[in-house]
């Protein structure tokens, strides 16, 4: 019998080499939170852990509150939980502007973007700050209704509340030639959760090698039945940095994999940069099949690849480099889902590939200094020396200044849409230049650019050729609301929704149905000085019109016959929001169901003067309709819910409640 101690010997190594590989992974934090080790590890030395709430909301992309309220806006994640362990709905929770599947089945429904990766589904997010910096060992999020919206948490190694980041920050940072780092602590495609009641979710997070006090969540509502509610987050951390045990039931072999994959194409700005740069290639005598495809096929081929993989084939081949950086690949252009690892080099190194774009989404990028204005939109001069050299006329030159073209100034002229959704690196000057450089843009998006001063939207009424403008939660002022209006009459789509500095709306409408006689969506969420007399103007100038939404508009009075004139006025109505207005009565809802046959979506939430015997008119004419939302109106009990949803089975009707 042939001795096995070889064979022990050689798995003895194996292990060994194993382990060694586990342990450099973990102190680089590089695990994911699907790895076995982490469920089996502990930290050493043990640490007191530091539980905190947040300190501060930062930032957020939407909620469904008003600016000037703490009612149901984001600002209520702040500080210990108002409502948990209770369920239902309260207004002092954080609750964002959508959910579910209804906003991509209306009117104004935006085309998505291609080559988005499939690990990428965010639609929102806040950032928390928390007093003492952590190395965070857990995350607890209170979901007090309809919970399993968070699809992703995020840590930063930038202090809200210091300039001075500590010395492992600062390694790392110089390591990413970056000012800031993200790192997903956890991340998982959105599910469906049994039942709307209150839970702690608790997901398993990662390990990082920096200490953090901002953490990033993500949701995704499209699988909920309604608005979720947050009420708190509490991050548990200690203060030193945490060594995994070695101790561990189980080795997953494909870690090593994993661990390759993660040095060669890692999730640092660095990487992506370099992915994004030119790089010497080899040149070989034959590129195989190949050869044989015809150069569109190649094209074809390649459109399928998301922006990463398509910079990392280009490294391959001078073929497929040839392929990979050809500006018919970037006509279509999508970096949100890369937010966290854009910066002006890397917008830099893309100028050549993008010189025919015409969609661009930049949403969610570039704060914290990661994009400067310079960057984006102007050029800069640098000196450069030249030493001996001389010029036309013999003169020898010691410097020479050059101006580097920058990214807009160059990729602008063929943009037809620009989304730019939290950007809040923009300002003046770079409006300025969008409206400059960008004639033949059709479609701009500045939702939540609450950083822009009011003056700077003045700049947008030189483009003419406008078809969608979406200013919610910004500060863009009457004046150049107005001037927009005026000068941009191919509007079709207009959001100012939670337009807190526009003095008069009754103006604005009048203008509106004077010069916008395209207008197919309209939203004026959450105004609150509209009258009958606005309505008036607008539903006779603007009939065209498919969707409107004047949610949360206290001014409106159904006893003015606003409503009413609205059902008589815009007949292809198919999305209408009358959220939180309580006078909306019987007569309103017989005139729609009389007039807009068409109607797909009704939120009629918080009236007292609807019964069900219009409500089964309305069913019974509008055959289209899918969502009618009666939530907190006090004639539709769930007794009547129930059997209008069994006998109308193709409508979501909505009762929500608080208990």
């Amino acid at each position: 019998m042939p001795p096995v101690f070889p064979m022990l010997t050689v798995l003895s190594m194996f292990y060994y080499m194993c382990l060694r590989r586990r342990a450099r992974t973990a102190t680089r934090g590089e695990m994911n939170s699907r790895r076995a080790i982490e469920s089996n590890t502990r930290a050493l030395p043990i640490n007191v852990e530091i539980v905190q709430y947040a300190k501060e909301v930062l930032d957020f992309s939407s909620h469904y509150g008003s600016e000037n309220s703490m009612s149901y806006t984001m600002w209520n994640l702040a500080g210990i939980p108002n409502v948990y362990p209770s369920s239902g709905d309260f207004t002092q929770t954080a609750v964002f502007r959508t959910y579910g599947t209804w906003w991509d089945r209306c009117p104004s429904a935006r085309l998505p973007f291609k080559r988005t990766p499939p690990t990428f589904c965010s639609q929102d997010y806040v950032e928390l700050a928390f007093e003492e910096p952590v190395y965070p060992t857990a995350v607890h999020i209170l979901e007090t209704y309809h919970p399993g919206a968070v699809v992703r948490i995020l840590a930063c190694s930038a202090n809200p509340y210091s300039q001075n980041p500590p010395a492992e920050v600062r390694r790392l940072l110089q390591a990413s030639h970056s000012t800031v780092r993200w790192e997903i602590l956890w991340s998982e495609a959105p599910t469906k959760v049994n039942g709307p009641q209150a839970r702690q979710f608790t997901p398993c997070i990662k390990q990082i090698n920096f200490p953090t006090n901002l953490i990033r969540l993500e949701v995704n509502s499209s699988l909920l039945d309604y608005y979720t509610e947050l009420d708190a987050v509490v991050l548990h951390g200690v203060k030193e940095r945490p060594v995994l045990s070695l101790k561990t039931s189980m080795i997953d072999m494909n870690d090593i994999d994993e661990d390759e994959d993660e040095e060669k194409y890692g999730c640092g700005m660095d990487t992506l940069n370099k992915q994004f740069s030119i790089v010497t290639l080899r040149e070989w005598p034959t590129n195989g099949y190949f050869d044989k495809l015809p150069y569109e096929l190649i094209q074809l081929i390649l459109s399928h690849l998301t922006v990463p993989d398509l910079c990392r084939l280009a490294q391959t081949c001078k073929l497929l480099y040839q392929h990979c950086c050809d500006p018919l690949q970037y006509i279509h252009l999508s970096l949100q889902p890369y937010w966290a690892r854009i910066n002006d080099t890397s917008l830099e190194y893309l100028q050549s590939r993008c010189t025919l774009i015409q969609w661009l989404n930049l949403s969610w990028t570039g704060n914290r200094g990661a994009i400067s204005v310079s960057g984006f939109s102007r050029g800069s001069s640098v000196l450069l020396s030249l030493g001996l050299l001389k010029d036309s006329t013999g003169t020898k030159l010691s410097k020479i200044r050059l101006t580097k073209r920058r990214f807009l100034k160059v990729c602008g002229s063929e943009l037809v849409r620009l989304e730019l959704s939290c950007g809040h690196f923009l300002n003046e000057t770079c409006l300025e230049v969008i409206t400059e450089m960008c004639p033949n843009l059709q479609e701009l998006n500045l939702s939540s650019c609450d950083k822009i001063p009011p003056q700077a939207f003045n700049h947008i009424a030189k483009v003419g050729s406008l078809k969608r403008l979406i200013l919610y939660r910004t500060k863009v002022e009457q004046t150049a609301l107005l001037s927009i209006l005026n000068f941009c009459s191919e509007l079709q789509h207009l959001s100012l929704g939670s337009c807190v500095m526009i003095e008069d709306y009754d103006l604005i409408a009048s203008v509106m149905g004077a010069k916008c006689k395209k207008l197919r969506s309209l939203d004026l969420w959450r105004c609150k000085n509209i009258t009958e007399s606005g309505i008036a103007e607008l539903a006779s100038g603007c009939q065209l019109l498919e969707e409107l939404d004047l949610g949360w508009c206290p001014t409106l009075q159904s006893s003015t016959g606003c409503f009413t004139n609205l059902a008589r006025k815009l007949p292809n109505l198919q999305k209408l929001f009358l959220t939180a207005n309580r006078s909306v009565c019987d007569t309103d809802i017989e005139e729609l169901a009389a007039n807009c046959t068409h109607l797909r979506q009704l939120d009629i939430l918080g009236t007292r003067m609807v019964s069900p015997a219009s409500l089964r008119k309305l069913l019974e004419s509008c055959k289209d309709l899918s969502l009618l939302d009666v939530s907190f109106c006090s004639q539709i009990d769930n007794r009547v819910v129930l059997e209008l949803n069994a006998n109308f089975p193709n409508v979501f009707i909505k009762k929500s409640f608080t208990q």
